[in-house]
């Protein structure tokens, strides 16, 4: 059959092409739309800007064919084979392409958006400035593939091989990258706010100017990657492994890279306003200086000799434990969810309930907070449903102002004012604090269990370096669990011991001096 015959056939109302022989036929710019041509062969066949609308090309073999313009849309293209083939300017939207071939298929501005390209083998292909939005790419090879200012928001490229491709100012909003192959992939200027790229292989990938604003990238590779001057504010970057990437001026405001491991990365110039430093795996960074001001605007610069800049970024998370000499049982646990959610509700500084570790003959509540600052706060606050309530707040009230006093004394005038007010301040803070927030009925229901409340605890403090500082333990606490490395119990401590250990031991106040002596 030759083109001529084809198309009588149409005319005649036949859309039945299965299997047919047509190579190099000329059929520009005619109208074949809802055809069959399943396992037609069709290689080097001219189809330019010919109408296709909802044709079969199942298992087709269109070769070097030219389909440039043509109108493909709603088409059935599964594993069709169009390697070589001139797509340019095509429109495939909604189209089937579920593993298709189409090596280094021309693909220049050609629309596939909603169309399904699944396990597609698209290796070299030139897709620049192709439009793919909401487009099915899961598992499709795109190795090497050009997509430099492609389009594919909300696109699905989910376990897709990208590695070494190109998709340089791609606008990539909200496209899901999960578990991709992006080895050396070029990413430089492209837009990924809000994108997936959880679990991605992005190894010496070039992602420099790319803006990750919102952008999901929790247990990404990320080792050997460029990120200069990359905005990733708010991005989520938990348990990443970024080892030797430069992230040098890059943007990570308010972003959460908690467990995340930075060791031999560049970090000079980061924007790390409202950015926790807690679990981190930071060694041998190399990093100048930050900028703490909450735009970005270098308005607080932070420097750092290298010894510094270890310490900065190798903090764990400010904690206050509560202790207490009894097991947890069911019944009260949800007693005890109860309280902590009134607490949480009424002092909205304290953001999260408790972890709680459960023994055989013990109980162990562990509030983590971001800010260190709110470490007597939080421990003036959440002792409240036990019975050491009272000596607890007192041990704070005192613990509060000898550390201030003993620090002050050792500082200059002007960071000594500083210390001495921070004190003051806190202890404003906590005159101000309403005991009277548990409702009657919950307290009537702690009455019921009020022996795991009125059993003895203790209460631990530790800060961004890891120092702890027992606040208060009960006379009959468990004496093992005082005799913790680095502990100090200063309800047992006279002011005169406490003196004479100042110099000696690290106090709680090492990050908040750091923090008031930073230019």
């Amino acid at each position: 059959m030759d083109a001529e015959e084809l198309l009588l056939e149409y005319q005649s109302g036949n859309r039945d092409f299965s299997a047919i022989l047509l190579c190099e036929a000329n059929l520009s710019r005619v109208n074949l739309s809802q055809a069959n041509f399943t396992e037609a062969i069709l290689s080097v066949t001219n189809f330019s800007g010919a109408n296709l609308t909802g044709v079969n090309l199942t298992r087709a073999k269109l070769n070097v064919s030219k389909l440039s313009g043509a109108i493909l849309q709603g088409a059935n293209l599964n594993e069709a084979v169009l390697n070589v083939a001139n797509l340019i300017r095509a429109d495939l939207s909604q189209a089937n392409l579920i593993d298709a071939s189409l090596i280094r298929a021309e693909l220049m501005r050609a629309e596939l958006s909603e169309a399904v390209v699944n396990g597609a083998n698209l290796t070299e292909a030139d897709l620049r400035e192709a439009t793919l939005r909401h487009t099915e790419l899961q598992q499709a090879n795109l190795s090497g593939a050009n997509l430099s200012e492609a389009c594919l928001i909300l696109s699905n490229l989910e376990r897709s091989n990208l590695t070494r491709s190109d998709l340089t100012r791609a606008d990539l909003r909200g496209v899901n990258l999960r578990n991709a192959e992006l080895r050396q992939a070029e990413l430089s200027g492209a837009d990924l706010r809000g994108a997936n790229l959880s679990g991605a292989n992005l190894r010496w990938a070039n992602l420099s100017g790319a803006n990750l604003s919102g952008a999901n990238l929790e247990a990404t590779q990320l080792s050997g990657a460029s990120l200069r001057g990359a905005n990733l504010s708010g991005a989520s970057l938990l348990n990443c492994t970024a080892i030797h990437a430069d992230l040098t001026q890059a943007n990570l405001i308010e972003c959460d890279w908690t467990d995340a491991d930075l060791r031999g990365s560049a970090l000079t110039g980061t924007k790390l306003y409202g950015v926790s430093r807690f679990s981190l795996i930071a060694d041998e960074i190399t990093c100048d200086w930050i900028d703490l001001s909450p735009n970005g605007d270098g308005s607080q610069i932070r420097r750092f000799s290298s010894p510094e800049a270890h310490q900065f970024f190798n903090v764990e998370s400010p904690t206050v434990q509560i202790r207490i000499n009894a097991s947890l049982d069911p019944d009260t646990n949800c007693i005890l969810a109860s309280i902590y959610r009134q607490i949480i509700q009424h002092y909205p500084f304290i953001k999260s309930p408790p972890s709680i570790d459960i023994g055989s003959r013990r109980t162990v509540l562990s509030f983590r907070i971001d800010d260190e600052e709110q470490l007597f706060l939080t421990a003036y606050v959440v002792i409240l449903p036990f019975a050491d309530v009272a000596k607890t707040r007192e041990c704070i009230l005192e613990s509060l102002r000898m550390l201030t006093l003993e620090n002050s004394s050792q500082m200059g005038v002007r960071l000594s004012n500083q210390v001495i007010q921070f004190g003051i301040d806190m202890i404003k803070k906590i005159d101000r604090l309403e005991d009277q927030l548990l409702s009657d009925k919950l307290s009537e229901e702690i009455g019921k269990f009020q022996n795991f409340f009125n059993y003895p605890t203790q209460t631990i403090l530790s800060n961004l370096v890891g120092e702890y500082l027992a606040i208060h333990s009960h006379p009959e606490f468990g004496r093992k669990f005082s005799q913790m490395p680095g502990l100090m119990d200063l309800s047992k401590i006279s002011p005169e011991k406490y003196r004479q250990m100042a110099m000696a031991t690290p106090d709680i106040f090492t990050s908040f001096v750091a923090s008031f002596d930073a230019p």
